[in-house]
């Protein structure tokens, strides 16, 4: 995903800041490819999705391939893959654990993911394995300041 997304040119003013609207007590964290992990407020679940940055340079998003539950992953397997019109991209966990569900939306909608991306765009929810792996990804801060290089 970081080749298709470095290759396209995004108008940084359209990624916003969705985070802003957290619910959860620990805010979203972000990977070099583009995806997000938000935890439960106990730490346990984590919520995974591609960010808005993403899902602008994918354009209309066609197809959504779910995890299925009780894969048991390692921190950067892919879990999944979206297809747009532009291309196809897998969906990589930022961490380890073991998938709960897929967003069964995604499956008759997959536009979804492009009208909330960090929202009801979700793609995964994981039981997280070991919750220091999350605190090592970007916060939103750092990870603005890396998308907005990655336009220069």
């Amino acid at each position: 995903m970081r080749q298709l997304l470095s290759s396209l040119s995004v108008i940084n003013d359209y990624y916003g800041n969705e985070n802003s609207n957290c619910t959860s007590a620990q805010a979203k964290r972000f990977t070099q490819d583009h995806e997000w992990i938000e935890l439960s407020d106990d730490g346990t679940i984590g919520t995974i999705g591609i960010s808005k940055y993403a899902a602008n340079a994918l354009g209309d998003v066609v197809f959504v391939e779910l995890p299925t539950p009780d894969l048991e992953v390692n921190a950067g397997d892919s879990i999944g893959a979206v297809e747009s019109v532009k291309s196809a991209s897998d969906i990589m966990t930022p961490v380890s654990g073991t998938v709960i569900e897929g967003n069964g939306v995604l499956e008759e909608k997959p536009g979804t993911i492009n009208q909330g991306p960090e929202g009801e765009g979700w793609i995964a929810k994981i039981k997280v394995k070991d919750p220091k792996e999350v605190e090592a990804l970007m916060d939103v801060e750092v990870y603005d300041k890396f998308t907005q290089e990655a336009e220069s």
